[in-house]
């Protein structure tokens, strides 16, 4: 299969917003489903709903939520520009942000059951040795649901690369700072005979997503099996 250079351009910076967007996930990701594997706090029900939010909202309310908070003049797209000199608007960041957003939910829901499947009776041993409880969350707990930390990865990653509606509405398509593989596929599916040049991409898209379950099962099965060794 022969790509076009702009057509590269789409994959590499799909690849990008998605790799950006999983990576920008993680550490708030854990930090959350900490909280609601291991807390109980007035307001949890509160968060736990707001977390997941953007998996029952249309994509498009999203969107245009972020494109209120995010935008040039929304309040906290002015205070990134001018602390950070960092756009969101119309820009691959946003698309980043976007793509983060919408596959938080799902990164936070495989990571809180992983908290939840561990035996916190290792965790407590740990800690009556001396182990400081920043060092036992570290040495114990992180590696004991990493399989899990691999899955919610994935499901991010794969959201990322998939996402849409709220793309879309937050940073439009603009070839070479926005346009993503499905809104790129979108857009020629709207122009006569772009049929050809859309069915490449898709392939693009299976190509990926397969890849990025294969490796990701591989790397579960490795880390099961050193969990299992502990």
């Amino acid at each position: 299969m022969i790509l076009s250079a702009a057509e590269w351009a789409i994959v590499a910076l799909s690849l990008r917003v998605a790799l950006v967007a999983t990576l920008l996930s993680l550490p708030f990701a854990i930090w959350i489903a900490w909280l609601l594997a291991r807390r109980e706090f007035f307001g949890k029900s509160i968060l736990n709903i707001i977390v997941h939010l953007p998996l029952v909202l249309p994509p498009v309310v999203t969107g245009y939520a972020l494109l209120l908070l995010f935008g040039n003049q929304g309040p906290l797209g002015a205070l990134f520009e001018t602390l950070f000199g960092i756009t969101f608007a119309f820009s691959w960041t946003g698309a980043a942000l976007a793509a983060a957003i919408m596959g938080f939910p799902l990164i936070v829901r495989a990571i809180r059951l992983g908290f939840e499947a561990v035996d916190q009776g290792l965790e407590e041993a740990a800690a009556t040795l001396g182990a400081p409880r920043n060092a036992v969350f570290v040495r114990v707990t992180l590696p004991l649901i990493t399989p899990a930390l691999l899955t919610g990865a994935v499901l991010g990653f794969a959201k990322a690369m998939g996402e849409f509606g709220a793309t879309i509405t937050f940073v439009a398509s603009i070839p070479g700072e926005s346009e993503t593989l499905p809104s790129a596929i979108y857009t020629l599916l709207q122009v006569p005979g772009g049929e050809a040049d859309a069915l490449r991409l898709i392939a693009i898209s299976v190509v990926v997503s397969v890849l990025a379950l294969a490796i990701s099962e591989w790397l579960a099965r490795r880390a099961i099996k050193r969990v299992a060794g502990l």
